[in-house]
């Protein structure tokens, strides 16, 4: 279908049935926000305008660096930046009231951006992939049995609560109300998911009767599966792209010949796992791809412009063949702007070809603290620092899921006393996600995943102390996985009898207060390889550091109580970035949870160490 050569379109009927809306898909109005096209341009209040954007999640950059990171946007000779927001990140439990304060004041860092003479995109999903936990959906929801990302009322109710939150304090800072708003994404790559139409309709009269009078558009990836699942008549069509931009032009000049081109996500770099290479994307590479967008007056948003961090547990995972990917702390992403806001060698190449121009306001890099290296003191096992912090226990015939327990994130400690007769037996978990330890009289058995789901267990004819820690280690973000539970969602067995009796116990790791981090540490004496150690850092001035636990295997790390995220000796990612403002003058405490062998030293460096580069450019076949 032809879009009429105005504005971008929203629907003018207010009922949110989902069958109504497909019945009335073409009675919409034209609403005239800041940003408008016609006759394949976009317009800024009636001038001539392209939309030069950056990437920047304020949920993965500590609040006091926002303004900071957006004004390195800006120096890159962007006038706009966009940002995802993930529903889980401001409500993790469905009991609990939205949060829009401290680090998820969106409010604050939309006006942040607006001080520093920024246009703003929202994309608030309410799905947002992003590589981060669950596609940003919240585990409460997608552990029921509903059908995610569809017009099942069961998700749109659930999703219009969001929303009635949510997009009213977006609306009040449109451009149409004096804020710098421009534009607002309806869902979210929608087309590489499903095709149920009703449901993208819905969502976007979800915004318009929300009060968003601002440009909408769609994002998906520019094949002709994507964009007929994932785009609607009437709504701006974007798409999302590595490489080949000619090839999306063309392919959009066919199926919507008025629109302007517009590439709402240009992976300029790309993200890393686990156990596999540190991706980086040349700079050549990078700069022609983003010269043939913008060619012809076409708009762009860097993907990602500075990709940050994911603190604490919310990195996602991909599901590749079956095998969880899980992501890595770092979102570095190879952006322009590194992690740590350093100005790399590709943010000048893609200032000059953006056309920049002046001085640099931000410095090339921000101040580090000197490199040392300080001894990690272990202070408790493992099992006595997380018995230590009180959590309520569920009893029941078989192991609880951490959906069942209300967890999103960390890990379950099971528990179960079966009688073993003498002589070796297997014993087997059939359905372990994603990761475990095995303990019997506290004694470590060995680990069991998916991929080697047994061990050998030794009898006597007593009752055995069988303890199952299970780690969560990262939700799918995309794809049909999304959702999936976690926990010993299968039976444990001992050759072919089912293990009963489960005590269940939640370690709500990312939720631990200061207090209750101290009380795991405070659980010692220490007497295996593995638990919580401490290491005592002393700071004149705060300043940016990345640390390193050479020796250690795998575990998690807390500064001052905050919990920066994991590690794993794997690799590619060898160093956690910490900014500054998580140091204090004096004293500060880094707090260690080793799951396996715990090294002796913590080293504070003064660069990131990401791994062994390899050259990746995500391309759509």
């Amino acid at each position: 279908m032809t879009e009429p050569p105005t504005t971008h379109m929203s629907e003018a009927h207010t009922t949110t049935d989902a069958a109504a809306g497909a019945a009335t898909d073409a009675a919409v109005t034209a609403a005239v926000g800041a940003l408008t096209w016609h006759r394949g341009r976009v317009h800024r209040h009636g001038v001539p305008h392209r939309i030069l954007s950056g990437a920047l999640h304020y949920f993965r950059v500590h609040p006091e660096l926002w303004r900071d990171r957006i004004r390195r946007l800006a120096d890159l000779g962007l006038n706009t930046v966009d940002t995802y927001v993930p529903w889980n990140f401001h409500q993790p439990h469905q009991d609990e009231a939205p949060r829009f304060d401290g680090w998820r004041d969106i409010e604050r860092f939309v006006r942040t951006a607006g001080e520093e003479g920024l246009d703003v995109i929202v994309r608030p999903g309410p799905y947002i992939c992003a590589e981060w936990s669950n596609g940003g959906l919240p585990s409460w929801l997608t552990g029921r049995d509903v059908a995610v990302r569809s017009s099942d009322p069961a998700f749109t109710s659930a999703v219009g609560r969001w929303f009635d939150e949510l997009v009213p304090r977006i609306a009040a800072l449109q451009a149409s109300e004096g804020g710098p708003v421009v534009a607002v994404q309806v869902e979210n790559e929608f087309g590489s998911y499903g095709d149920d139409h009703a449901y993208l309709r819905w969502n976007r009269q979800a915004l318009t009767t929300r009060g968003i009078r601002e440009l909408l558009f769609t994002a998906d990836g520019p094949t002709e599966l994507m964009l007929d699942g994932g785009t609607l008549p009437g709504t701006l069509t974007a798409v999302t792209l590595g490489s080949k931009p000619d090839a999306a032009r063309q392919l959009l000049a066919a199926r919507r010949p008025d629109e302007p081109f517009v590439v709402a996500e240009f992976w300029n770099g790309w993200f890393d796992h686990w156990g596999k290479p540190h991706h980086v994307r040349g700079v050549d590479s990078a700069v022609r791809t983003l010269r043939g967008i913008i060619a012809d007056g076409g708009s762009v948003s860097i993907y990602m412009a500075h990709g940050g961090t994911n603190f604490g547990l919310w990195a996602g995972a991909n599901d590749h063949e079956g095998r969880l990917d899980p992501v890595v702390t770092s979102y570095d992403s190879d952006a322009p702007i590194a992690e740590d806001g350093s100005l790399t060698a590709k943010f000048f190449a893609m200032r000059e070809a953006l056309g920049a121009r002046g001085p640099l306001r931000s410095l090339a890099r921000l101040p580090t603290l000197p490199p040392t290296r300080v001894p990690l003191v272990h202070r408790a096992d493992l099992l006595a620092g997380l018995r230590a912090v009180p959590a309520p226990t569920s009893t029941a015939p078989r192991p609880a899921s951490f959906e069942r327990l209300g967890l999103d994130a960390g890990m379950v400690l099971h528990t179960a006393h079966p009688r073993i007769p003498p002589g070796e037996h297997r014993l087997v978990l059939t359905d372990v996600r994603d990761r475990a330890l095995v303990f019997a009289d506290g004694t470590l058995l060995g680990v069991a995943d998916p991929d080697a789901p047994e061990l050998p267990l030794h009898g006597t004819g007593d009752v055995v102390r069988l303890e199952v820690l299970v780690e969560n280690l990262g939700r799918v973000n995309y794809g049909p996985g999304i959702g999936r539970h976690k926990g010993l969602l299968g039976p444990v067995l001992v050759d072919r009898r089912i293990v009963q009796g489960w005590d269940s116990t939640p370690v709500a790791l990312q939720e631990w207060s200061f207090t209750e981090l101290a009380g795991a540490v405070a659980a010692g004496p220490a007497s295996t390889h593995a638990g919580f150690a401490v290491a005592t850092v002393d700071v004149d001035t705060p300043a940016d550091t990345f640390l390193a636990l050479p020796g250690s295997s795998r575990g998690l790390v807390w500064v001052n109580g905050f919990l920066l995220g994991r590690y794993r000796e794997i690799g590619p990612q060898v160093t956690l970035y910490c900014p500054a403002p998580l140091l204090r003058v004096g004293e500060n405490t880094v707090t260690v949870l080793e799951l396996e062998r715990l090294g002796a030293t913590l080293e504070l460096r003064d660069r990131p160490e990401l791994g062994p580069p390899e050259e990746y450019v995500e391309e759509f076949g």
